[in-house]
């Protein structure tokens, strides 16, 4: 996950190592490049590894191409809801179906900002449980066992309650709001960080402790740890907008989150000001396997986001040659 702590050197022009790298590779690096304006295309940092990832490699090859950018640290929702409304912020690289489905939704209608379309993986973000957990859980994976079992997932504190272990606030999600709707015995407790919710996964897994927890792909943990999503109602619109559809005709929520894609979202004016790096970040994708290989290089191999762009970017020059044309 990224910190915060190399920010000035994320700033910094692409490393002579990189460049050399790049070279060698067959990437011409564009070093005669004019931009079209010299003012800071600000790329939006989340608390999550593959955004800041993904806003890296753009941020590298953008400076490739000349321009000036700036990786500026945000609160994920109101970067789109805010930020990107109003041109503090020129782009973000993911907004998911699975939680800003509703945000992206306004944003569009506001007209201030465009969609740039899909990073490319698929998004899906639900509740997620260790295989070993159905010996104590039988009727998993599907929800309405939660309500007889909750005890088995509880904790010292949340005890006879079960203990969720859900994303940081930011993220949205409705866990809160889906707990309360399916009447399900336990307790949300949030994550602060990305990092710290999978160093609680990794703790708990290896001494087969309970543990249920907000997992999302793309991401290594699915493939790393042996378990199952809880299938919870499958989710329609009316779910989320209308509390007389679903299980309980009282609430809206009742229901799993929804899958689809991430999309990029830029500041509307991003195309008129920066054409050449507009056409560089619309075009800009990756597979699944790609993002989740690169992901685990940050997470698993303790690499830097740095060293990790860098080495991409030296593999891949005909690929940002072909989103630039």
């Amino acid at each position: 996950i990224y910190t915060g702590e190399d920010t000035l050197s994320l700033h910094d022009a692409l490393p002579i190592s990189a460049m050399a790298l790049a070279l060698g590779a067959g990437f011409s690096m564009p070093a005669a490049a004019e931009p079209e304006s010299t003012d800071p295309i600000k790329i939006a940092l989340f608390d999550w590894t593959s955004v800041n990832l993904n806003a890296t490699i753009l941020s590298k090859i953008l400076k490739s191409y000349g321009y000036n950018t700036e990786l500026v640290t945000s609160d994920y929702l109101a970067s789109i809801q805010t930020g990107l409304r109003t041109g503090d912020l020129t782009i973000g690289m993911e907004y998911w179906d699975t939680t800003a489905r509703e945000a992206m939704a306004d944003a569009d209608a506001s007209g201030e900002t465009e969609n740039l379309g899909p990073i490319g993986p698929k998004a899906k973000e639900e509740w997620w449980f260790p295989e070993y957990m159905k010996e104590k859980c039988p009727g998993l994976p599907n929800w309405e066992a939660l309500k007889g079992c909750a005890e088995a997932f509880s904790t010292p504190e949340t005890a006879p309650k079960g203990r969720y272990l859900g994303g940081p606030v930011t993220w949205g999600g409705f866990d809160d709001e889906r707990v309360e709707a399916l009447d399900l015995p336990f307790e949300v407790v949030h994550a602060g960080t990305d990092a710290a919710m999978f160093a609680e996964l990794e703790s708990a897994y290896q001494r087969k402790a309970p543990i249920i927890l907000w997992i999302y792909t793309p991401h290594w943990a699915p493939a790393k740890f042996k378990g199952e999503w809880v299938q919870f109602p499958e989710w329609t619109p009316e779910c989320y907008n209308d509390p007389a559809w679903g299980s309980n005709p009282d609430k809206a929520y009742d229901c799993g989150k929804p899958h689809g894609e991430i999309y990029k979202y830029s500041w509307k004016g991003f195309a008129e000001k920066w054409p050449v790096a507009h056409k560089i970040a619309k075009n800009m994708k990756f597979s699944d396997d790609e993002m989740n290989q690169l992901i685990g290089q940050v997470d698993l191999d303790k690499k830097s986001l740095d060293e990790v762009a860098d080495a991409w970017i030296a593999a891949n020059g005909d690929k940002i040659k072909q989103w630039a044309e």
